[in-house]
């Protein structure tokens, strides 16, 4: 393993860790220089730059012939988080907000973009490892992220989408797509019956396609007509057509598209688009939506870091029924 000015940290940070888990009380005795070169891999001198900054901060002392101890339980600061999003948006800004505002001042977050790069989220990922006592990851799609997470040198949480194979190795608060989709069409079906066709409209490359396994599921129970299609752009809009619109892109092509031909939201097709706004409270007389609540997924995963236990927490959705269906 190559050395670099932050190994360190993982002397710290199992320190601090073992305070705040309440595995190290006043008194008691911590690892010998020694025990964590061995255990993590480190030089002598990575070994002892952690162990000064703990005593510089008070927190262990030592006595010739025993060793380091514990001499201060009192950390000012709990958790120092890395906190990667897929991307910026005004849901994810909610997320942060939420979370932000439950952890309060017992931590410093520190957040990071990936943009939907795999390369990107990988670099930031191992740029991150030792830096950090805890590692809140949305990673989106991507496949076979399980050694990197196993690399960090830290508690790790997933957030919003769902990974079969992770389930019971770390806590995650998530969105269950298909099953959201699935629920929202049923609890919608009495203003669907109307329509004769369900189109999926989203971009696949970073879209969760379990959305449209739940529109599917239902279209094959209650006998509609289903699409799976990537864009609305330059689409003629037919009578009797709803139109499930991940983008919001794609909602305003629909919208020109049907102020062309003359056609009607809510009477000569249906509009349901997916995470909730403002806007389209009033936008065409009121859109409905199909939403997952951000700020109670901020919620839940701050709830979740002072747990010692694994927990997989689905995130609630609503369906906002208005005009356009």
């Amino acid at each position: 393993m190559k050395e670099n000015g932050t190994k360190y940290k993982l002397v710290v940070n199992h320190v601090i860790n073992g305070i705040n888990e309440g595995l190290y009380k006043k008194g008691d005795r911590i690892p010998s220089l020694n025990e964590f070169r061995q255990n993590y891999g480190l030089s002598r001198d990575t070994v002892f730059a952690g162990i000064t900054e703990l005593k510089s901060k008070g927190i262990i002392d030592s006595t010739p012939g025993v060793g380091y101890f514990i001499t201060s339980t009192r950390i000012t600061v709990k958790h120092h988080i890395f906190l990667l999003f897929n991307e910026l948006n005004e849901f994810k800004e909610d997320l942060y907000n939420s979370f932000m505002e439950s952890i309060g001042k017992k931590a410093t977050v520190d957040i990071y973009f990936h943009n939907y790069n795999r390369r990107v989220f990988e670099t930031l990922i191992k740029e991150a490892n030792g830096k950090y006592t805890l590692y809140i990851i949305m990673s989106g799609k991507f496949e076979g992220i399980e050694p990197l997470l196993e690399s960090l040198s830290g508690r790790v949480f997933l957030l919003d989408h769902y990974h079969p194979e992770l389930k019971g190795k770390y806590s995650s608060v998530f969105q269950n797509f298909e099953k959201d989709t699935f629920e929202a069409l049923v609890y919608g079906l009495p203003h669907i019956n109307k329509y004769k066709r369900v189109y999926m409209v989203q971009k696949e490359e970073k879209e969760p396609y379990e959305r449209y396994e739940g529109l599917r599921a239902f279209c094959n129970i209650h006998g509609f007509e289903h699409q799976y299609i990537e864009s609305v752009k330059d689409r003629k809009i037919e009578k009797g057509d709803v139109y499930m619109l991940v983008s919001d892109r794609d909602l305003v092509d629909i919208l020109k598209q049907a102020e062309q031909q003359k056609v009607v939201p809510g009477s000569d097709f249906g509009i349901i688009s997916y995470n909730d706004t403002p806007l389209k409270e009033i936008l065409a007389g009121g859109i409905t939506t199909l939403s997952t609540d951000f700020r109670q997924m901020g919620r839940t995963m701050a709830s979740l870091i002072d747990k010692k236990t694994i927990e997989t927490v689905e995130n609630p959705w609503n369906l906002n029924l208005r005009k356009s269906l």
